[in-house]
This record gives structure tokens, C-alpha cells and sequence, in this order.
């Protein structure tokens, strides 16, 4: 890919949700339009390039659109209007346990993950010991999922994330995961892919989280985004709110 196309696009997107009183009116919905329904403007003519082995920072309040923005790159959200191109696999640590068999192994849940990233039987071999020596779940690995603390599942789904070699990676607050050391390892991992050109999008309410992995911010609020450029600029335009 040439160094001068960008990875990630939105050009003039808008989000817009419906609110809903109940689910008895998202129902009636359905059938009949009602112009009383109030909406949720989440992105306001949202428009970014993102570059290949970039890594940028998402900051924001809760409420400033960060969210929406991350389930447009994944492929869960849609523009109201405007567009969002993504080129490349993505590999996002949001729900990191989403998806695992409560009934199946650490080893058969890694395949079944593999499956649902879209990797077939030889990719998956191929990286199954880099998971499980990263994820450090010792025997565990074959045991049953339902038999995993919170802590042990969200490490496997972070060791398989972050081990599927994706070209774009996003992580929504997903570092909080094991002790200290661990997250130490997990940084450092990501540190690593950002060296191998894969470019990461990174959404934190932690400001030292964020400088030490980006050295590109974008400040949204209310939806708009405020500032786009340097992470230090970034954060004491958002710090100075």
C-alpha cells in the first residue's frame, strides 16, 4: 500500500440515533414513522485520514461520539450519511471475551475466534502458540471456558486479538487487563505492531495511556471533532475544556 493512501477514511459522516421510550415504541417504529421520536446526533460531520502505521488517539467525554466512531472502522455501525472506507483487517479489542464458547477450551476457542476473524485452519496453527504463550493461562488452556476467572478470559481474548496480524487495530480501553506486568507486556506488544507498520486506534480516558502510545490525537465533543494533530497539542486543547 503506498505510503500517501490512507488506511482509514471518513468523508462528511454523519450519525444519528433514534431514542427510544420504550421497546413497545421502537416496535410500533417499525411500521410507522413518527416525528416525535427524539434523536441523538452522535457524529457531526465527522471527516479523517488515517495513514498506514499511524497511531492515534481518540479523546473525548463520555457521550463525544469516540464509541460510534470505533463501531464505524469495525464494520458494527453505519453512517446515517457520508462515507467510511476501512482497507485492511481489523482486529478490535473492544469486547474482548465476545464470542467464546463458555463449553469449549482456551485452545478450541482460539480456533473458533480464528474462524470468526476470518483466518482458516493453517493461519490459525501458525499463531496458536504465540496465543498461548502470551495469554500465560499454564493448563488452563484446556479446560473449559466456564471454568475461567474474568481475568483469564479477557487475557485470551486479548493474546488472541493482538497475535491475528491485523493491519488495523483498535483498542477501546481494553489495557486494564491482569496485573501490572501483564499490562506492561500488553503495551509493549502493541508498541511492537506499531513498529511493524500496523496502524492503531486508540480510545482512553487515560492521558499518559495515550501519549505513551500515540503521537496523533483527534478531540471530539459533542460529536465535532475540536482538534485533530500532535497527541501533546491534543490533550491540553481537551485538558483546557
Amino acid at each position: 500500500m503506498s505510503v500517501s493512501e490512507p488506511i482509514i477514511v471518513f468523508e462528511n459522516v454523519y450519525k444519528t440515533y433514534n431514542l427510544y421510550k420504550d421497546s413497545r415504541e421502537q416496535f410500533i417504529a417499525l411500521f410507522h414513522k413518527s416525528k416525535k421520536i427524539k434523536k441523538h446526533q452522535a457524529l457531526n460531520n465527522v471527516s479523517i485520514k488515517i495513514y498506514e502505521g499511524e497511531s492515534v488517539g481518540i479523546i473525548g467525554n463520555n457521550g463525544a461520539g469516540k464509541s460510534t466512531l470505533l463501531k464505524m472502522i469495525t464494520g458494527v455501525a453505519f453512517p446515517t450519511s457520508g462515507n467510511v472506507i476501512v482497507k485492511g483487517r481489523v482486529a478490535a479489542l473492544l469486547e474482548l471475551t465476545a464470542g467464546f464458547s463458555e463449553e469449549m477450551t482456551g485452545r478450541e476457542n482460539i480456533y473458533l475466534k480464528g474462524y470468526l476473524l476470518g483466518l482458516n485452519d493453517s493461519q490459525i496453527k501458525e499463531i496458536e502458540s504465540s496465543i498461548i504463550d502470551f495469554a500465560e493461562l499454564g493448563d488452563y488452556i484446556d479446560q473449559p471456558v466456564r471454568t475461567y476467572s474474568s481475568g483469564m478470559r479477557l487475557r485470551l481474548g486479548f493474546a488472541i486479538n493482538i497475535n491475528t496480524k491485523p493491519q488495523i487495530l483498535v483498542i477501546d480501553e481494553a489495557l486494564a487487563v491482569g496485573d501490572a506486568t501483564f499490562q506492561n507486556k500488553c503495551k509493549n506488544k502493541i508498541k511492537e505492531l506499531i513498529s511493524q507498520n500496523v496502524t492503531v486506534i486508540f480510545v482512553s480516558h487515560s492521558k499518559n495511556g495515550v501519549k505513551e502510545i500515540c503521537k496523533r490525537a483527534i478531540y471530539l465533543k459533542k460529536g465535532e471533532i475540536i482538534f485533530d494533530g500532535d497527541v501533546d497539542e491534543a490533550l491540553k486543547v481537551y485538558s483546557a475544556k
